[in-house]
C-alpha cells in the first residue's frame, strides 16, 4: 500500500512491477521457513531434533541459492533499484547470512552464497536501514538500540552511542 501510494520502491512499469510483486511474495511464502522452521529448531527447541534441522535446513539452503541466482543476474530482488522486495527480505536472509540471527551463517556455509553476501551488505549499509534496524531494539549492544523511537530527533540523542 505505501510503496503504491508514495510512488516509491516499487517499479512503475507492468513488468517491471510484476517481477517486484514476484520476489515480494516469494518472500512472505518462504521466509516462514526460515524463522518459524529453521531458526525454531536449530536456535530456540528446547531439545534438538535432527530431522526438523536436516529439513528445514536443506530448504533454507534450497531458497539462499535462489536468491543467490537471482541476485547474480540483478542488483537487487526487484531489478536495478532498490524495492520493496528488498525491504521485506533483507531481514530474514540478510541477518542470517551475516550471521545477525541464530548463529547459523556457518553452519548454513553462508560463504557459498556471494551474491546474498553482497547484496546483504550493500542493504545493511543504507543509512535508513543502520537507523531502521536500531528501532525497538532491547538486546544486544546498548549502543545499537534505540529501544522507543517517537521523533526523528530520538535518533540524535542517541547517535552519541553509536560505533
Amino acid at each position: 500500500y505505501l510503496a503504491d501510494k508514495f510512488g516509491v520502491l516499487l517499479p512503475r512499469t507492468h513488468a517491471a512491477r510484476t517481477e517486484c510483486l514476484s520476489w515480494l511474495f516469494w518472500q512472505m511464502g518462504a521466509g516462514p521457513f526460515v524463522g518459524g522452521g529453521f531458526g525454531h529448531f536449530y536456535k530456540y527447541a528446547p531439545s534438538k531434533m535432527e530431522y526438523p534441522i536436516d529439513r528445514y535446513t536443506m530448504e533454507v539452503k534450497r531458497q539462499l541459492d535462489v536468491l543467490d541466482q537471482r541476485l547474480a543476474e540483478q542488483r537487487y530482488l526487484g531489478g536495478d533499484d532498490y524495492s520493496i522486495a528488498d525491504i521485506a527480505s533483507w531481514p530474514w536472509y540478510g541477518a542470517l547470512v551475516t550471521n545477525k540471527v541464530y548463529d547459523a551463517a556457518e553452519f548454513l556455509d553462508a560463504q557459498s552464497y556471494p551474491h546474498v553476501l553482497r547484496w546483504a551488505a550493500e542493504i545493511g549499509a543504507r543509512p535508513a536501514v543502520k537507523r531502521g534496524v536500531r528501532v525497538n531494539r532491547t538486546w544486544g549492544d546498548p549502543a545499537q538500540q534505540l529501544p522507543e523511537r517517537h521523533a526523528a530527533s530520538d535518533f540524535e540523542r542517541s547517535s552519541a552511542h553509536e560505533p
